[in-house]
């Protein structure tokens, strides 16, 4: 949550590289936004706007800042204090010398904000940020002119509680920005005769694709030509730079209207590039990279798995637990990994933990993550993110290859998820000797052959079907999603993606559950989205249309193209091609993520900015 961005030239105004890595990021907060320059002579100047980075750019239109090779930006989703001019970033000290960018919760600065005003420091913001500026101010006018920004920062640091990743800029030491991190993330970027920094890779995409990311207590000096790495303990380090995959171009729109409905149509491909490459199709087995080390023996000794994850990735991880039950008879769990500390203590020894997360910076994925490797457990990541907390701090790592999603509501991140989780179920009844080769091979096949079944989901017809169901949907406050076994995730998913971005209330049951409750609000203004393609509880779901029909309920049934029995059931049918049932959850969601953006888009939403959200949660 909160988007940084910041970067240091040699002598070239950084102003507008800034501003457009900024807006790449605006999907991790629009609450506000600002930008502060090093005005060259030892003054700083800050323009700061509530609202959207549009808003930011037209107070630059009309009040620009002067040009500066150091340039630090902010995007803000608000925890502490209202969305105001007041509270947006970038935040100074009283004196105007330190100005700091900042993502996180300082969880004591109600006490550290009563220390300074002891001291005569004064506060302009409600927010928790200031409090940084200040602090590390007072450490440098306390240092008698011995303590540099870099030193300053470290030991301010020290008296802080919570997470944080931060930029800071001081008027009177030109040609250094210092950064650091604790629990939030934080990559350095390294260009040519300039350093950058940003909250995420795509912000700087347009800059470099060489970085380096902090670990948690590390911190930085960054100048134009060069960048000195402190680790926690204060010791200067060397590191590598990674250099990330992705292109410029597909951290843009390139043509759409809203980059939701570029990655839902991305979904196919993300098929292609998660799953293909890793075909072994002679054993009818799978073979992941080399950050996967877990080796057959590895596998054979479990004795259960559990999945943890949170949103949109939770519901992936129940499909992923029922898979690797199917095909590898391996029993599991599927936790809210928010809940997961408060869980009992159980021996690890046997167990390994899949943590699934799109940014791989979920700050509750990583606690319990964390938690779990102190207990001795074993972590397996599945993430989008090269380079990202869990996948630097994962025993073992699956990269989904989706490519960087933007839109703040998830969808290819969620199909990239589910197909290497269904890769993993056949690596893992392979090594466990349950799945034969012949099935092995089945499997793969049928995962092949899906993507070309896919295209049916874009046709003219299906879209019109999915605009019809939209256009009734968009007329009421409230519905119900229901499915059975590896569509109930599916229910799930389909209302968290229609309340994220229509904002109408919507709920994902399991269809068994109907009569325990839901049943009581079905009338004929009560739509109810039904998932009811072949499978082992077919038979199960037309009771259940039926149930929905005999009280007055409007149907919206997703089923296989000419399955006339669930279509003259309906008032609205979202047709989907036959496939094997464990792989109609990648299908059956398209029409669902589709008649969201359908509905945001009849009732004139912020589609991939809605309100009160943030791409990734790096906050507790």
């Amino acid at each position: 949550m909160c988007g940084i961005v910041a970067a240091i030239t040699n002598g070239l105004d950084a102003r507008a590289s800034v501003l457009h890595g900024l807006k790449t990021l605006e999907y991790r907060g629009y609450d506000s936004a600002g930008m502060a320059v090093h005005t060259g002579d030892s003054k700083l100047a800050v323009r700061r706007k509530m609202g959207k980075i549009a808003n930011l750019e037209a107070e630059l239109a009309s009040n620009a800042l002067p040009e500066s090779d150091q340039v630090i930006a902010h995007t803000r989703w608000a925890t502490h204090g209202a969305p105001a001019d007041r509270n947006a970033h970038p935040h100074t000290d009283d004196g105007g010398e330190i100005v700091v960018v900042h993502n996180g919760i300082i969880e004591n600065y109600l006490d550290l904000r009563a220390e300074l005003v002891a001291d005569g420091h004064v506060f302009l913001s409600d927010t928790d940020t200031e409090v940084l500026a200040n602090l590390i101010a007072r450490h440098m006018r306390n240092g008698n002119g011995g303590i540099d920004l870099h030193t300053a920062v470290r030991t301010a640091l020290t008296e802080v509680h919570g997470a944080y990743a931060l930029v800071a800029m001081c008027a009177t030491e030109p040609g250094t920005l210092v950064v650091a991190r604790q629990d939030s993330p934080l990559i350095v970027g390294v260009g040519d005769a300039a350093h950058y920094a940003a909250s995420d890779m795509p912000a700087l995409l347009h800059l470099t694709r060489d970085f380096v990311a902090l670990e948690n207590g590390e911190s930085a000096i960054s100048h134009a030509d060069k960048m000195q790495l402190c680790s926690a303990s204060g010791d200067w380090i060397e590191r590598e730079t990674t250099l990330c995959d992705w292109t410029p171009e597909q951290a843009e729109k390139g043509g759409y209207p809203h980059f939701m409905l570029k990655e839902i149509e991305e979904q196919p491909d993300v098929l292609a590039r998660t799953a293909f490459d890793r075909f072994h199709d002679t054993e009818g087995d799978v073979v992941f990279e080399d950050t996967f080390t877990l080796t057959d023996a590895d596998l054979r000794a479990l004795r259960r798995i559990r999945f943890m994850a949170m949103g949109t990735s939770s519901h992936s991880a129940m499909i992923g637990r029922w898979l690797l039950a199917e095909f590898a008879e391996l029993p599991g769990e599927t936790l809210n990994a928010s809940e997961f500390l408060y869980s009992p203590i159980l021996p690890e020894n046997d167990t390994l933990t899949v943590i699934v997360s799109q940014s791989g910076e979920t700050a509750d994925s990583l606690r319990a993550m964390r938690e779990l490797q102190k207990r001795g457990g074993r972590i397996l990541g599945i993430c989008n993110v090269q380079g990202s907390t869990l996948a630097r701090e994962a025993d073992d790592l699956i990269l989904t290859h989706c490519g960087p999603e933007v839109g703040v509501a998830s969808t290819k991140a969620f199909f990239g998820q589910v197909t290497a989780l269904y890769l993993l179920a056949i690596r893992v009844g392979r090594a466990r000797g349950v799945l034969s080769t012949e099935r092995g091979l089945e499997l793969l096949h049928d995962l092949r052959a899906l993507r070309p079944k896919l295209d049916s989901l874009f046709a003219p017809e299906a879209m019109a079907a999915v605009r019809q169901a939209a256009a009734f949907l968009a007329t009421v406050p409230s519905c119900l999603f229901l499915g059975r076994g590896l569509q109930h995730p599916i229910a799930l998913e389909g209302a968290l993606k229609l309340k994220e971005i229509s904002y109408i209330h919507a709920e994902g049951y399991p269809a068994g559950e109907m009569k325990h409750g839901p049943i009581a609000l079905i009338d004929e203004h009560f739509p109810v989205v039904v998932l009811a393609t072949p499978d082992r509880t077919y038979e199960k779901m037309i009771s259940n249309i039926e149930e929905v029909r005999a009280r007055s309920g409007k149907v919206i049934a997703v089923g296989v193209a000419g399955d006339q029995q669930v279509q003259n059931a309906a008032d609205y049918f979202l047709p989907v091609p036959e496939v094997p049932p464990y792989l109609a959850p990648l299908v059956n969601v398209i029409p669902l993520q589709q008649l969201s953006y359908e509905v945001a888009l009849a009732l004139g939403r912020d589609i991939d900015q809605p309100r009160n959200l943030a791409k990734s949660v790096t906050v507790e």
